[in-house]
């Protein structure tokens, strides 16, 4: 048996090396360094490595190499405006988990026990929570360029592992925020096991892992289409997982309410982003030909998502759970882009995840600022009349709450319009309508909250708003400058994509 020497292009996975040299420096910080000295040099070491990433993912982005690692990796102009959201998103979001007051003080301990009360009155901190964020960037960054069965499940798992932990690090109510990390990886195993089943579907349909491979069994109809067929479905089962989708969504409302705000801030718009390129990806190049078979029903999953999580979202009475059916309905439209099957909708795709990934994290970074003597409040009673004790924080809220809702003038409206468009232009006329009617309804809620906030008068429990930190208050403000600007001005960001929203298969 011949040995072959693998052949590797470092400059095409050099984010990614740089991103797990930076959390595997974090981890020998958290052995040896002391406890008084961890939290800035995390902050410091996780912003640089970040920060140095996203240069480098600048100065590849024409490369000529396409594949590495032996082709199993594919760098083309979708992967690098996707690497480029991730880590903008993951840079925001690193200045709210920064803030220690979203985390336990010893997670290892059982809440409310001895050792976890001696921990907090130390100002013990988790700083673990950086070398983590780091591990889940970047399989996040791996998850959209990998063009093989094995490489896409080996980042799913190292994008899903940190999330499963740092959902079980909050402060505050600590049990729900277990269970809800057990939950979380419960049935991320599961989804994990349905990815498998269908990876080994497709690999007994065309006797390859390799995408290219799969793609051209598909356009010659060598294989038995019924291992196809359930490949598509399995396989599908373990991405709209990823995304929150219906009916996989059983996960999102606990664990958005459970774990750590600022955790939940960056899953959500992160984890988003990275999961709807791979399955822009594996749907625009894979399964492009087989059209026909997977189509129909995820068009339905599509509208079914939409109107459910558009629904539900009206009956909420916590905001962190508004937030998580608004995901849910948000995945739904996302949803329509993959349908499109056509370059605008992959550009609209990328715009979109983009605008409401900016837009998430500055909504749970209010969403910490909002508080009582016993921490964080997230029950919306209680935030009636907030508009009148903290007029600036009640109205960058809103306007977060009206870009989701898409509302002319914010960036929602921008992705919407050009995500229904795609559609439209593609014949899923169906879809569109239940996008829309779904958007109608999502605006509902979302106004709700704002007259609440502004035109209703205090209870006598009302909260306040604590005055953020320089951390929080940079991640608010980046996220809302570039909300407006992606609302009033969407041309230079829309262009850009353009140009580069082009699949190499």
């Amino acid at each position: 048996m011949k040995f072959t020497t693998p052949v590797l292009d470092y400059a095409i996975l050099s984010p990614i090396l740089i991103v797990l040299a930076g959390a595997l420096i974090g981890v020998m910080i958290e052995a040896f360094l002391s406890k008084t000295r961890r939290p800035i040099v995390q902050l410091i070491l996780t912003l640089g490595t970040l920060l140095i990433a996203l240069v480098q993912v600048f100065r590849i982005r024409n490369t000529t190499s396409l594949s590495a690692a032996m082709g199993s990796v594919i760098f083309d102009g979708p992967a690098f405006l996707l690497q480029m959201t991730i880590l903008i998103i993951s840079i925001i979001s690193i200045f709210l988990i920064a803030d220690n007051e979203n985390f336990t003080a010893l997670a290892a301990a059982l809440p409310g026990s001895i050792e976890e009360q001696e921990a907090t009155c130390k100002g013990n901190q988790v700083t673990e929570v950086y070398p983590l964020t780091l591990f889940a960037v970047a399989g996040m960054l791996l998850f959209p360029i990998a063009s093989d069965l094995i490489t896409l499940f080996v980042a799913l798992e190292m994008l899903s592992l940190p999330l499963y932990l740092m959902a079980g690090l909050s402060r505050r109510r600590r049990l729900m925020s277990q269970e809800a990390a057990l939950k979380y990886f419960l049935l991320g195993a599961f989804s994990s096991a349905f990815f498998l089943f269908g990876a080994a579907y497709l690999y007994g349909y065309s006797g390859l892992i390799s995408f290219a491979g799969i793609r051209e069994s598909i356009v010659g109809g060598t294989g038995n289409d019924v291992f196809l067929l359930i490949g598509i479905a399995f396989l599908s089962v373990g991405l709209l997982f990823k995304v929150g989708a219906v009916p996989f969504h059983a996960w999102s409302p606990d664990v958005y309410q459970g774990a750590p705000t600022a955790v939940t801030a960056f899953m959500a718009a992160a984890t988003k982003v990275a999961a709807f390129g791979a399955m822009l990806r594996i749907y625009y190049t894979v399964f492009a030909n087989a059209q026909w078979s997977w189509s129909p029903l995820l068009s339905v999953i599509a509208i079914i998502t939409m109107l459910f999580g558009s629904f539900v979202a009206i009956a909420q009475r916590d905001v962190k759970r508004m937030l998580a059916y608004s995901s849910i309905a948000h995945a739904g439209f996302l949803i329509t882009g993959v349908i499109a099957l056509n370059k605008a909708g992959l550009s609209a795709s990328i715009f979109y995840l983009f605008a409401y990934g900016i837009a998430t994290v500055g909504a749970f970074a209010i969403v910490t600022l909002v508080r009582d003597s016993a921490g964080e409040v997230s029950d919306l009673n209680r935030w009636a009349g907030l508009g009148k004790r903290s007029p600036w924080v009640a109205t960058i809220f809103a306007f977060f709450l009206l870009a989701f809702a898409g509302i002319p003038l914010t960036s929602g409206f921008i992705g919407k319009f050009s995500i229904f468009s795609a559609a439209y232009e593609s014949g899923a006329k169906s879809v569109v309508i239940a996008g829309v009617l779904s958007s109608a309804i999502a605006a509902f809620f979302y106004i709700r909250v704002i007259v609440l906030m502004f035109f209703t008068d205090s209870h006598e429990d009302a909260t306040t708003v604590v005055i953020p930190s320089v951390l929080t208050r940079i991640t608010v403000i980046v996220s809302f400058v570039i909300t407006v600007a992606l609302g009033v001005y969407p041309a230079p960001l829309i262009d850009f994509i353009n140009k580069f929203a082009i699949f190499i298969r």
